[in-house]
């Protein structure tokens, strides 16, 4: 069963922030602050698991696999990025399937072509909005749990401007979406519209470097966003710590820097005082 925490915080109109997981340490990392709803994203988890590129390389069944890990890791609502829907129509009702058994939400897909492109690179095509919308209603209807949200994303703002995006978001709610996301958004000015024009929810991508600005959570609240998504944060963090790390260590021989996590904490916090008390439970004297 989907998580109702999400529909919950929705319907409370009360604007949240959605961290970015890339992998499971950052899953749990996640819990241990307090975060109830979190962002499978498909780029980091992509780079993360397989080292590839968030170019419609990774298949749906490595996905739904990935989605399905961090619903069982997390014990926060899981927002699953499901790119195009990985094809026609017959995929989309077979992705809405899978990730509604996997545990996750809410689903995000988005009107480009497949394969796809991470929203914030260029030489994004996307699909005529009849088409996208045609996917929407094959999502709504796959779905069998009402607590699982559907997510619309349009990435029409680089060649179609934000009239396109507009018309979009339009059809993609009279389709039947939960949420509205437009995708790559690149003044305040556009953000405002958007969340203006409707009365679904819209949500904000912060994707640090990327098109969009990145204003405090604060901001985008006083604009009119339901929730913003911060999916690169975590990792360019952690790429940005270990880099330092691996050049102190190549440069300088220093293995035991300063402001390293706690081992101890750590065991503890990925499950090791469970490994522990089971095998004092079942210790032979």
């Amino acid at each position: 069963m989907a998580s109702p925490v999400l529909r919950q915080k929705l319907s409370d109109g009360k604007f949240f922030v959605v961290p970015g997981i890339q992998d499971m340490i950052a899953a749990v990392v996640a819990d241990r602050v307090g975060f109830d709803v979190v962002y499978g994203t498909g780029y980091w988890l992509t780079a993360s698991a397989y080292g590839l590129p968030d170019a419609g390389i990774a298949s749906y069944t490595e996905m739904v696999d990935r989605m399905r890990t961090l619903a069982r890791t997390s014990k926060a609502a899981v927002i699953a990025d499901a790119d195009t829907g990985y094809g026609g129509l017959l995929n989309v009702h077979h992705t809405v399937k899978g990730y509604e058994a996997a545990g996750v939400a809410a689903v995000q897909m988005e009107d480009q072509e497949f394969p796809k492109k991470c929203g914030h690179t260029p030489g994004k095509r996307l699909i005529p909005p009849a088409d996208m919308a045609e996917k929407l209603r094959v999502a709504v209807d796959a779905r069998t749990d009402p607590n699982l949200v559907i997510i619309a994303r349009t990435d029409a703002m680089q060649s179609e401007g934000l009239d396109g995006v507009l018309r979009r978001l339009e059809a993609y709610a009279k389709a039947g979406a939960d949420v509205l996301f437009p995708e790559a958004l690149t003044s305040e000015e556009d953000m405002r519209r958007c969340c203006e024009t409707f009365d679904l929810p819209v949500m904000a991508n912060m994707s640090n470097g990327g098109y969009s600005p990145v204003p405090n959570a604060g901001v985008l609240a006083e604009i009119g966003y339901a929730f913003a998504i911060y999916p690169s944060l975590t990792s360019l963090v952690a790429v940005g710590a270990m880099e330092q790390a691996l050049l102190n260590l190549k440069e300088k021989g220093i293995g035991q820097p300063d402001g390293l996590f706690s081992f101890n904490e750590f065991c503890s916090m990925i499950g090791f005082e469970d490994v522990w008390a089971f095998e004092k439970k079942w210790a032979r004297d």
